[in-house]
């Protein structure tokens, strides 16, 4: 133990210019009776305590005139934070001042920091001792000289069934009316190996006296569950048994078995060996391999090429009876590395392929199950992005799912806002795909004269500006992978040519570059656009239609699949409750009125109305007030009523029909002053009370 961890610190250190009596009063206000004393720098100087106070008082000096510097013990021993507990204990001295190798004070040890440290090593020891007696297995039970049990262990709890709190204190012929441990303090020798029985148990005894300066204090007794023995006698018994069942097994095998020893004579081999070959069961018996060979029985025995090369050896065999078979041998070493026996299992190779079919088949099965479990979990667990409660999702992702595991060319229709670009993330992380790259294009996010180079790359030198070694074009960049094209409604019609060649043949030349680029991607498009209307209009190439429609996917509106708006609003409101730290809950009336809405936004819209609700709203619940006027009057709702929800605080209701008109008179008019004459108050009284409620418009004070 280091001084560091027993020294108090900081520590309060005294000025050599001090006054005796300012020193009295330190002392008495922070109820020490002593303190360092060092110089401007922090360097311990000298020490000061209650004794030179004494001397003072004693000699008739004034406390007044008396400085600290006068009297103060100048000859000190001082100790290092990283010197030994042990230097602190022989110290004489009642406080131990604690310097830095600057010699400046950064603690003090005094004897109560000495006897708390003392305090709290006898109690780890303590703890160790405790901790070391209940980690045993064995079970330890000690008495003092009277029979009082004083220690009572895990492992006596767990076997006696009694635990320590129940027994500590008790006499132990109380507790355990047949034990002989009183036996031992009477005669102060040690009893060893002694069977006793407790609690239906039997165990073996070792029980000794505790003694002390010469006199016993009590006894000890360590016992150990003799069933541990009997189930070594047990495993002995097993082992002997082995022999007959290695016998059972070996016969019993299906497979042919052949063993030699490590010099190729035969050893034993099975009845299916027998049949395989053609061979009566002890026929070769003590021969060789070599006699085997001689004979035709094999065309060419596996032992002995395992005995050549020392290592595990598999080959296909023809036996004598005409049966093709596959033949594995494996070496058996001693711990020498030597060879000691050749183990050869032989199998008709009809089996084998009849099991490799029935492995196909698995893989099949595997392959389907793996799909349907996908399927499941998007459906019944669900993912940050995907809710899904409706049949018409259900039916889609099942669709979705199945169609990830193939590379078939997929174009997703749907309104803007409905998640096409989720449904192309799903398809891709539910591919064989998964690993490789995942690109998105927005191919209407992308000025038209960049969009050529962006998507098939270009060489150095293809146009001003471009890089000299050239840049790859997102098909290279999602080869082994995805490509999503979003908006491909948007792609212009010289483009479209590049896309459907590439599609035909999965090639590409980079813009300003000669040399053909094979790329192995699949294609995933996206729109929101009416694409057979393009074509007949002549804004889309029909042959790219058909590249891009081999699996159409129609992701339905919001309006058209209501059931899952509950379930979506829960979702965004957990998400952005814990976005933004709030604990915001939803009433059922603004469930019903978003129930009846259209969203034209589709689930974007409902996204943004709910981070809005959680952001804006004031009270802790959203109600049917909260909503904006242009979704309640979508609705249904009646304008001409300023509602409040039930009985409310009525500076809270004011506060809602506050609220309630500015935004009414904010969707009416386009300038404050034209808000103010309606409402008969200033143009002021507008501004503020609209940026009270945070509603915003762009507005003019004419």
């Amino acid at each position: 133990m280091k001084i560091w961890e027993i020294m108090t610190s900081p520590v309060l250190t005294l000025s050599p210019n001090q006054k005796v009596s300012e020193v009295v009063t330190i002392f008495i206000g922070n109820k020490i009776d002593g303190a360092p004393v060092t110089d401007k720098t922090g360097k311990l100087i000298g020490l000061f305590t209650k004794s030179h106070i004494y001397r003072v008082i004693n000699n008739g000096m004034d406390l007044n005139k008396t400085k600290v510097k006068d009297l103060m013990t100048r000859q000190l021993l001082t100790g290092h934070p990283d010197d030994e507990f042990s230097d602190v204990i022989n110290a004489t001295v009642p406080r131990l001042p604690v310097v830095d190798e600057k010699g400046r004070v950064v603690g003090i040890v005094t004897r109560g920091d000495i006897a708390k440290a003392f305090f709290y090593l006898h109690r780890n020891i303590a703890l160790e001792l405790d901790t070391i007696i209940n980690s045993t297995h064995n079970l330890i039970i000690s008495i003092d000289d009277k029979g009082i049990i004083k220690v009572w262990n895990y492992s006596a709890e767990k076997f006696l069934d009694m635990k320590a709190e129940d027994v500590i204190g008790k006499h132990i012929l109380d507790v355990l009316p047949n034990s002989d441990l009183m036996d031992v303090i009477e005669t102060g020798e040690v009893d060893t190996l002694k069977k006793v029985i407790f609690n239906n148990r039997t165990f073996i005894s070792n029980r000794s006296p505790m003694i002390k300066d010469g006199k016993i204090i009590g006894a000890v007794a360590v016992l150990q569950d003799i069933s541990e023995i009997e189930k070594m006698s047990k495993e002995l018994c097993y082992v002997k048994e082995l022999n007959e069942e290695l016998d059972a097994i070996v016969e019993s095998s299906y497979d042919g078995l052949f063993i030699t020893d490590g010099k190729g004579t035969v050893l034993r081999y099975n009845k299916a060996f027998g049949q395989l070959t053609g061979i009566d069961l002890h026929e070769y018996l003590g021969l060789t391999v070599a006699d085997i060979k001689k004979d035709g029985i094999i065309s060419e025995p596996v032992t002995c090429h395992v005995l050549e090369q020392k290592k595990s050896i598999t080959m296909m065999q023809k036996s004598k009876s005409g049966k093709l078979t596959l033949t594995t041998g494996n070496p058996v070493m001693d711990v020498n590395g030597k060879i000691i026996r050749v183990v050869c299992n032989v199998r008709d190779i009809t089996e084998l392929n009849l099991l490799k079919h029935k492995l196909e088949q698995a893989k099949g099965l595997s392959q389907h199950y793996e799909n349907e479990l996908r399927t499941l979990k998007l459906r019944y667990v669900g993912s940050e992005k995907i809710i899904a409660t409706s049949a018409k999702m259900k039916n889609l992702i099942d669709m979705v799912v199945r169609l990830a595991s193939v590379d078939s060319t997929v174009l997703i229709y749907g309104e803007s806002g409905t998640g096409k670009e989720l449904i192309a993330e799903i398809i891709h992380s539910n591919s064989s795909r998964s690993k490789k790259p995942y690109i998105k294009v927005n191919c209407g996010a992308i000025p038209e004269n960049l969009l050529e180079s962006e998507l098939f790359g270009y060489d150095g030198g293809a146009f001003t500006g471009a890089k000299k070694e050239g840049k790859p074009g997102y098909i290279e960049m999602a080869s082994g992978g995805t490509l999503f094209l979003d908006e491909i409604g948007e792609m212009p019609l010289n483009l479209q040519v590049k896309l459907l060649r590439f599609l035909q043949n999965k090639e590409i030349i980079r813009v300003g570059g000669k040399n053909y680029i094979n790329v192995d991607v699949r294609i995933v498009a996206a729109t929101n656009r009416d694409l057979w209307d393009m074509v007949q209009k002549k804004q889309f190439r029909e042959d790219l239609y058909y590249r891009l429609n081999v699996v159409p996917v129609q992701i339905p509106p919001l309006r058209d699949r209501k059931e899952d708006i509950p379930a979506l609003v829960a979702h965004f409101m957990q998400v952005f409750n814990r976005k933004y730290e709030r604990n915001k809950s939803i009433s059922p009336e603004v469930v019903d009125i978003i129930m009846q809405y259209d969203w034209p936004g589709n689930i974007r819209e409902l996204e943004n109305l709910i981070e809005r609700l959680v952001v804006i709203t004031i009270k802790d619940t959203i109600t049917s007030e909260d909503l904006p006027f242009r979704l309640r009057d979508t609705v249904g709702i009646s304008s001409s009523y300023i509602m409040v929800s039930g009985i409310i605080p009525l500076k809270d209701a004011i506060e809602s029909v506050e609220k309630q008109l500015i935004e009414r008179v904010y969707a009416k008019h386009q300038s404050t002053r034209q808000m103010a004459k309606e409402l008969k108050v200033n143009a002021s009284t507008i501004v503020r009370k609209a940026a009270k409620y945070q509603i915003s418009k762009d507005l003019s004070v004419e």
